[in-house]
This record gives structure tokens, sequence and C-alpha cells, in this order.
């Protein structure tokens, strides 16, 4: 090529040596003019007169005449104007373009570019959602085969521990596993957390009658402990009345061959740690049915909290004046899961120091020196194991399409930074609010002796909503996507956000928001709550499909 080039340009060299001068202008004036035709044909200014200032531009009017001298000049300065401006303006156009998090940040504030509500927002498609339903219910042809209350193996006795949602599985399983051996269960008992720090019982927070009554052709289920064990503090403390070292995940071979021996031998035994020690996959269809059956069927709320849940529901629809649909978000950012996560997060150098000596008195072990996290945290976020930030999850929505107007019903306890942190977010949705706005002083206050109330109507608005959002996995946001597909309410939507595939997009400096909008928009199309097939090791809080829902 640079051969070529030197051959050109000597042959245009010799050429012009070789013509006179004259002859030169002549054609360089013919070929300077992209406005000159053909010989034979007149030039272009001559039959479409133009305006004196466009003429100089051109060159077709000689700049030195008076009323070329005047349009030469304005325009000049009009195009130094022009590329002034440009000059200007291109780094604050750039910025915009580029800007780190997609949004121009402002102090606390973000500002996304604007995007129209679209009508698919607050529902899934029809088709896609009518095409399975709810079936774990017993049907009015089936045949109790309960056993007459001598006859069971004996009596089973469990914990259920943690929050709200933890203690509603261990529930489940409970009933799973008398089921499997036989056995007569003893109404579960709601464990103290140490976290939580609640004394709600059983009957503080579920309709007992109304749970023991729906399953009576399953499950025999008693009150208390019978009155002929004398020893009752024996099933809290005593080694000897204890089933222990139960494998996560077992499967019911692993009951009858271990625990329904002891059972039958001591005929009252307690089984814990009880929260997980149940398979899915490992189990007969039948029980994962019953599961279902007492998940979505047997555990009902008491009416109160049932009641006022739908006052909730209500009030949030209703806050302009009009019937709006909502939004629940469950904002998992609470101080204990970022410290659990061990992930990194934006922030002061005096927040990080606090949360390493915060990781570092509760979890010693896996901090050790701190060296090593970094690196852990980076790996994680790529995983989609980090919760995403308020700023974050607003990010992503707006690009989903949700506008400034969103009505959206907040369930979260403490946001770890409190409103600093929560600023972004409610910048971008100012109509963000939760139990405590919508309700009055006096009705919360009724809820406030039972921590668990407050979960329960966190649970029941999340139920309710016409979208609901998680932003970290956990049983409450398992248990609600769960629900909403086994009840019909897959219609509506549960988005579950791809936090690694997130996580990326943001780290993408040069990303600008239209093409962010679409990789949102296209990764999200399949994350709505529509039942899924199951699969090995799948879970069947947050997918109840093959087992518990039928073909419409």
């Amino acid at each position: 090529m640079a051969e070529l080039r030197h051959a050109t340009a000597a042959a245009a060299a010799a050429s012009r040596a070789s013509s006179s001068p004259a002859k030169r202008d002549a054609e360089a004036a013919s070929a300077s003019s992209p406005f000159v035709a053909s010989r034979s044909s007149a030039p272009l200014h001559h039959r479409y007169p133009l305006p004196s200032l466009v003429r100089s531009l051109l060159a077709l009017e000689d700049p030195r005449s008076p009323s070329g001298s005047a349009s030469y000049r304005i325009l000049v300065a009009v195009v130094a104007c022009i590329v002034l401006f440009s000059l200007i303006s291109a780094p604050s156009v750039w910025s915009r373009l580029n800007a780190p998090y997609l949004c121009r940040k402002d102090g606390v504030r973000l500002h996304c570019p604007r995007v129209n509500e679209r009508d698919s927002l607050w529902e899934n498609p029809h088709a896609a959602a009518a095409s399975w339903k709810p079936c774990a219910e017993r049907r009015s042809d089936e045949i109790s085969d309960l056993v007459p209350e001598n006859e069971t193996s004996g009596y089973i006795f469990i914990h259920a521990e943690g929050g709200l949602n933890q203690q509603r599985i261990a529930i489940c399983n409970a009933v799973a596993i008398a089921k499997i051996m036989n056995a007569t269960l003893i109404l579960p008992v709601l464990k103290q957390d140490q976290i939580w720090k609640d004394q709600t019982k059983f009957e503080d927070i579920f309709d007992v009658d109304y749970f023991i009554n729906y399953l009576k052709d399953d499950v025999r289920i008693v009150r208390d402990i019978p009155e002929w064990f004398t020893e009752k503090d024996e099933l809290f403390t005593s080694i000897k009345r204890t089933v222990k070292n139960i494998p996560k995940y077992a499967s019911a071979q692993f009951y009858i061959d271990n625990v329904l021996p002891r059972i039958k031998e001591k005929n009252i035994m307690s089984i814990k740690p009880f929260v997980d020690r149940l398979g899915y996959d490992n189990v007969p269809m039948e029980i994962n049915r019953l599961r279902c059956r007492v998940n979505y069927h047997a555990l009902k709320f008491l009416p109160e909290i049932e009641e006022m849940a739908d006052k909730l529901a209500t009030r949030m629809r209703n806050r302009t004046g009009d019937v709006n649909p909502y939004m629940a978000l469950h904002l998992r950012f609470e101080k204990g899961m970022v410290g659990l996560s061990f992930c990194d997060f934006a922030g002061t150098r005096e927040e990080k120091t606090m949360m390493a000596d915060y990781r570092q008195k509760q979890w010693p072990r896996r901090y050790k020196n701190g060296s090593h996290l970094w690196p852990l945290a980076l790996e994680k976020r790529k995983e989609g194991r980090c919760p995403l930030e308020p700023g974050e999850i607003g990010i992503i929505l707006r690009a989903m399409g949700y506008t400034k107007e969103t009505q959206i019903y907040v369930a979260s306890g403490q946001v770890y930074g409190g409103s600093n942190r929560m600023a972004p977010l409610r910048n971008m949705f100012p109509n963000l609010v939760t139990k405590e706005d919508l309700a009055s002083k006096e009705e919360i206050e009724h809820f406030k002796k039972h921590v668990t109330s407050l979960a329960a109507l966190d649970f029941l608005v999340c139920l309710k909503s016409d979208v609901f959002v998680m932003t970290h996995g956990g049983n409450f946001a398992k248990l609600i996507i769960g629900f909403r597909r086994y009840m019909g309410h897959h219609r509506l939507k549960s988005i579950k956000p791809d936090k690694g595939l997130m996580s990326k997009f943001f780290g993408d400096p040069y990303m600008p928001w239209a093409t962010f909008v679409e990789d949102v928009m296209i990764t999200h199309q399949t994350r709505t709550g529509l039942p899924e097939s199951t699969f090995p090791h799948y879970d069947l809080w947050e997918n109840p499909l093959t087992p518990c829902m039928c073909k419409s």
C-alpha cells in the first residue's frame, strides 16, 4: 500500500510539473467546487440562486465584495460559536452517556433517563400464566389412610427455629415426617430466636383449630404433650429423648431407618435442630404434595392479621385517590445480612472499618485476618451471591420501565446505612412506604407485642401485590414467589433479578443507558415468576410445580 501511495503521488507531481500554471489553476478551480457540472451544462448557482451568506461560504461570491464581506464575517462567527459550544459540552455529554452507574449522580441523588411505562409491566402474559393450576388439596374421592391413635408409631416433637418463614418451613416438614413415620405430631413450638428475641407461640400467629382440622385425614396432630408423659422438660434438655445429627435434606428412607426405631422404643421423641432436615427429590411425590397442602392451605394466619393485611393492601392501591397497582419490594440490606454476605459495598472509610469489626466479632473463623476478603467479595459479586444495594435495584427497576410515580411497599428490616443508603432509591421512586406509613400508631401497636405478627403483615401485603421484587435470596422471598405461583397469582409478576449479570453491567463504565435497558429487559423476560419445570435438588418452596400443580 505504501508503494502504491508513493507511485500515485509521483505521477501526480509529474503531471503538475508538465502543466502550465494557468491550466493548473483552471483545473483546480473546477475540481474544488462540487457544484460545477459538466462543461455542457450551466453551473448550479446560475440555475438555482443561493443566499449571499451561502454563496460566500461556497466561494461562489468574492468575500472581498461589500455584500460578501459582511456575510462571510457573520458565517465565521456562527461557525466559531458552534465549534466552541461543542468543545465545551462534549465532556458533559460523553460523561452522561457513559456514567459509571448508567445514571448521573449528584451527591446522594441519582438522575436516570426517563423510561416510558409499558403495558406489560404489571402482569405476565395471560396464556403463559393460565396453563397450570394448584392441586395439592385432598381430592373429594381420596380415602384417608390415617390409623387409629393407639396404632401410631409414637409422638414426635420439634422446635421450629429462626424467623417466621423459617418456622413455617419447619412446620411443613414436621407434618411430612410424621406422615412418613406414621407418628402423632405434637403442635410445634416456635423457639425464641437469638436475633428476633421473640416469644411468639404457635397460637399467637396461626389458627390452630383450622390447622388441625384441615389435616385431620392426613396426620394426627395434638395440641400439647400427652398428660401421661410427666417428664416434659426432657423433651427440651435430655439427650436420651432427642434425635440429633440428622443431615440436611435427609431422605424419607433415612427417617424410616434411623429415627423411627427410636420413636418406637421411647414412644415420644424430640427432633432438633429441625429447619431443613428433609429433602425434596428423595421423598415420595405424595409427601411433597402434603407439604404443599400444609403450606398453602392448612397454615392460616389469625383472622386479625389477615384483616389488617387486607387494609394495608387496599390503602396501597388507593394512595393517589385512584385505584393503582403497587409493587412490593423485599429489600434485604440489613446490617446482619450485609455482614454475613462478606461482600464489599460502597461506603465511607468509617463504615467499612465498623463493618470489619462487626464481622470479626460475629464470624471470627470466617474473618481470620481479613486479608482474603477483598478477592472473595469480588468473586461472590460475579457469582450473584451479594445482596443488591437500594440504589442498584432502583436502577434496574427504572430500566424495566417503572416510572417515578410507581407505588412501592417496602418489606425490610432496618437498612444498613440508614437514610443515606436509601436516598438514591427514594429519589428515583419517592412513593416508597412501609406498614408504619400506612397504618396508624394504634393499629401497629397491637401487633408489636409479637415480632412475627409484623413479619406476617409484610408477608401478606407482598403476597397481594401486583408485582413482587426480591433483592436477595432467603425463605421470605422463596415462599412469596412459590405462593404466588401456586395460588394462581403467577399472572402477577415476581421479579428475581439476575444479580451476577447485573453486577457485570454495573461494573462497565462505558455501557450506554439504551444498551443497559435492552439487556435488562432481555435478561428478565424469563425471571417473572411463571411456574418452571423442576429439576434435581430444586427448591419446593420457591417452585412447587411438579408435585403440587397440574396442567389446566
